[in-house]
């Protein structure tokens, strides 16, 4: 490489002016034949698995850890239920948990009045409460609830965050969000199941999973759904915008006299956390977890984003007739629709015309 040989030549003229004649070959006069060793590291990562597999052990070990994955994430088991925390009614100044939903797009939605709104798709995908940190131990005035979401591959993942999800029970999470509740809102972030039987049984057989796990209980997260939100409500949605940096290569014209609008233009714009107040929730697909919102939300598409109630003071009643902390589908309450719709949205089903 340039910048090597150059390197180089440089040491050769330092080391031969300040040791004249040490190491200098015979005939050669001041010059001194230096060799430069370039040692470069490689450092493996923690996590490197697949060192000495073949390529079917590999294949078959990534078979295994999903077929685990999907086992642990298809419980449905209500933690509340089983061991219960003590369950308080709503009250106003509430603050229940929110959800981490993957941005999927927009789409028209009609009313039953004709007007045309766009919708943004938020899908969630196995969200799970991890952790409950106590008010005393986090800020003195609020508790809150660790919420993490889509599950990603724990190939390459630190030990000590594959220690973290191990304890719970589930696989890594692509990433997590905190949620600030108040005392009546907290949420068993855990339960402990008995040990023995088949993986999503109570044990974790499989060889990314400590051993002690087969005789010893193990737990699992709370599972959040979207009909943690409901129609007619309305939510805040925080993302990062969309990242936008471009080289820019100048052609200087000597006719231009102005900046043209929509010249690309050097610099860094976006990757920064906005949030979206008060976006209605016009329907809910409880079957593939989807919430439909009005408007667009921050972020590009497959992003994950941070759903909550809103916090404006003219919504903040409309928390009251919610399911409190959150909505179970093993619980007391009837079983719900695949869909729920806004009273006035237009269904698909629906006739588009009437004769009276």
């Amino acid at each position: 490489m340039p910048g090597c040989r150059l390197l180089a030549q440089a040491g050769a003229q330092v080391l031969g002016c300040s040791t004249r004649g040490l190491g200098a070959a015979p005939g050669l006069g001041n010059r001194t034949n230096i060799w430069f060793c370039v040692r470069t590291r490689h450092r493996k990562s923690g996590t490197w698995w697949d060192e000495h597999l073949s390529e079917e052990n590999a294949s078959f070990v990534k078979q295994l850890v999903f077929d685990e994955n999907k086992a642990q994430l298809a419980s449905k088991l209500n933690p509340l239920k089983d061991e219960p925390w003590p369950l308080h009614p709503w009250e106003p100044g509430s603050s229940r948990v929110g959800l981490v939903a993957l941005k999927l797009g927009m789409m028209p939605l009609w009313t039953k009045d004709g007007q045309r709104h766009a919708v943004t798709l938020l899908q969630v995908q196995d969200c799970h409460v991890l952790k409950y940190t106590p008010k005393e131990s986090y800020n003195g005035k609020t508790a809150a609830l660790t919420v993490g979401g889509k599950t990603v591959s724990r190939f390459y993942k630190p030990d000590s965050i594959l220690e973290f999800y191990r304890e719970l029970g589930l696989p890594p999470k692509q990433t997590i969000k905190i949620f600030h509740v108040t005392d009546n809102a907290i949420i068993k972030p855990a339960f402990e199941s008995t040990a023995g039987g088949s993986v999503g049984e109570g044990s974790v057989n499989s060889p990314f999973c400590a051993v002690d796990d087969m005789i010893s209980p193990f737990y699992k997260g709370t599972p959040l759904y979207a009909a943690h939100f409901r129609p007619g409500q309305y939510v805040d949605v925080t993302a990062k915008t969309i990242r936008n940096t471009e080289r820019v290569t100048f052609v200087f014209v000597q006719d231009v006299a102005r900046v043209w609008p929509g010249t690309k233009m050097p610099g860094q714009m976006g990757n920064q956390s906005r949030t979206a107040y008060g976006l209605k929730v016009w329907r809910v697909n409880t079957k593939h977890n989807i919430i439909y919102v009005n408007g667009s939300v921050p972020g590009h598409r497959n992003c994950l984003v941070k759903v909550k109630d809103s916090t404006l003071p003219a919504y903040k009643d409309h928390c009251k007739s919610l399911p409190f902390p959150t909505y179970f589908p093993d619980g007391d309450e009837e079983e719900l629709a695949e869909d729920l719709y806004d009273e006035d949205v237009l269904q698909p089903s629906a006739p588009s015309v009437t004769f009276a």
